[in-house]
């Protein structure tokens, strides 16, 4: 198993990150981009912040076509979506990951 696999699969293990930390949600790279979309916007309906943690380039993948699906979803609540990306550090099995965090803000369309 490679790093990015064995990262992954601990990262989509984690508890649902909505129901422990409001407006978190962990993205792996098996999670279905347009459910992870609509998560998003549900969120982003609710709060004018939200984040989406990756670690490894398939889960980072997932997540940036979720924000580009979630921006057609909130388009008839007349919002856009700003997204700030930064490095994050997550421990993993035991183990330090750099990650990335994508802080996402709503505005008005």
């Amino acid at each position: 198993m490679t790093t990015e696999t064995a990262s992954n699969a601990a990262f989509e293990d984690a508890p649902p990150a909505a129901t422990t930390v409001p407006g978190i949600l962990k993205v792996s790279a098996k999670s279905n981009p347009n459910a992870v979309a609509g998560a998003l916007a549900a969120v982003l309906r609710e709060r004018d912040t939200a984040e989406l943690q990756a670690v490894g380039a398939g889960a980072i993948n997932q997540a940036v076509k979720a924000i580009a699906i979630a921006r057609a979803y909130l388009k008839t609540s007349n919002l856009e979506l700003l997204c700030v990306p930064a490095f994050i550090d997550v421990e993993i099995g035991g183990k330090g990951r750099t990650g990335i965090s994508l802080a996402i803000m709503r505005r008005s369309a």
